[in-house]
């Protein structure tokens, strides 16, 4: 874990000195039928969130390119194993890698710098190469529409959040969620339970439980399956997934999901194989490119708290605003963005605080 977030946290400074020394060839073209795309999952295809929405990307992006045939190894370990994993693709003829968890960059990169021909592309990094880009999305903005809903429905004031791990991803995504609580409900309070761990079911379950027992009556969530929203279902208190809208796991209990459309990313990348012109890139898209998006609203959720999430959604697809721009206050009182300005990409990809509102001490 402490190596896992030191990496995370030097993301900005290696992105942006790659990007400014180096100078890319386009790869040659190949066919639909040539690129056999290899995809690397870190849970199970069937997990209903993370794995289960690249997956899903993955069969759209198999229906737009005629003759093109991809395949998966799922729950593969974060660390040396992926390395073997992806030579095997690449002995079966993989001429394209998608690598879909942050702990697999450096296996990635080790196996691009021995297969220079092939095109690797990795979720969640920031290392870069002539044959490797990244991609992921600004998760972080249906997060905040979502935290809205979640702080106009408690009745408590006390809504929980099951985390995975505390690196910027998580934390970025934890504060823009605690910002729309408090926009809707500025005497609302968030309060974490971390996991330590991607996925993993027990584990979300008792943290969901353990949130309760906090008066907790609202649940928000940075895991990779069900079992948050299904745990509070059980509970009797509302749930905002991730990754998928969840609404099967919480039928009368979900109210809202951010969740990805992974075949955006796919698309574009197979297409610019397809076409002569993929250079290795950093893709960091929005809700305005439609990578990533908010499931549609429960059956409990008032048509005024709709109305407001679709104004505030329109202020950041116009362009006009985003979630992190000042005032910002983080839980000392102190004021981190002021009014006028508005936290980098450098600086909300290395984000190591917590915003105003959030109960607790981050682990160390």
């Amino acid at each position: 874990m402490p190596a896992k977030r030191i990496l995370a946290l030097v993301l900005p400074l290696a992105a942006l000195c790659f990007a400014a020394s180096s100078v890319f060839a386009a790869m040659p073209a190949a066919a639909p039928e040539d690129m056999n795309p290899g995809f690397v999952y870190v849970g199970p295809a069937a997990d209903g969130g993370w794995s289960y929405m690249h997956d899903q990307g993955r069969k759209l992006a198999e229906t737009h390119f005629p003759g093109i045939k991809t395949s998966i190894v799922e729950s593969v370990p974060e660390g040396p194993d992926a390395e073997r994993v992806i030579e095997t693709f690449i002995r079966s003829g993989s001429k394209v890698i998608f690598a879909t968890s942050f702990g697999y960059m450096d296996p990635v990169q080790n196996v691009a710098a021995r297969n220079p021909g092939v095109i690797f592309m990795h979720c969640s990094g920031y290392k870069r190469a002539d044959n490797v880009g990244t991609y992921f999305g600004r998760i972080y903005q249906p997060r905040y529409l979502s935290g809205i809903v979640a702080g106009s429905m408690t009745k408590s004031n006390v809504i929980g959040y099951v985390a995975a791990y505390p690196i910027p991803e998580v934390i970025r995504g934890l504060n823009a969620f605690t910002l729309g609580v408090r926009r809707a409900n500025p005497k609302a309070e968030v309060r974490v339970v971390w996991l330590f761990s991607w996925l993993d079911p027990a584990q979300e379950k008792e943290a969901t439980r353990a949130l309760y027992d906090l008066k907790a009556d609202v649940i928000g969530m940075h895991a990779d399956t069900g079992s948050a929203p299904q745990t509070a279902e059980e509970l009797g208190i509302y749930v905002v997934g991730y990754n998928n809208d969840m609404s099967n796991y919480a039928p009368t209990k979900h109210l809202t999901s951010p969740i990805w459309h992974w075949d955006k990313v796919y698309d574009h990348v197979l297409g610019a194989v397809q076409a002569g012109t993929w250079k290795p890139e950093d893709i960091w898209w929005g809700l305005s490119e439609g990578l990533v998006d908010l499931a549609p609203f429960g059956q409990d959720v008032p048509d005024s708290v709709k109305a407001l999430v679709t104004g505030e959604r329109q202020k950041i697809t116009s362009g006009e605003w985003d979630v992190f721009h000042g005032p910002i206050k983080d839980q000392t009182g102190a004021v981190r963005v002021p009014e006028g300005s508005k936290l980098t990409d450098a600086e909300m990809l290395s984000i190591d605080w917590y915003v105003e509102g959030i109960v607790g001490e981050m682990p160390k």
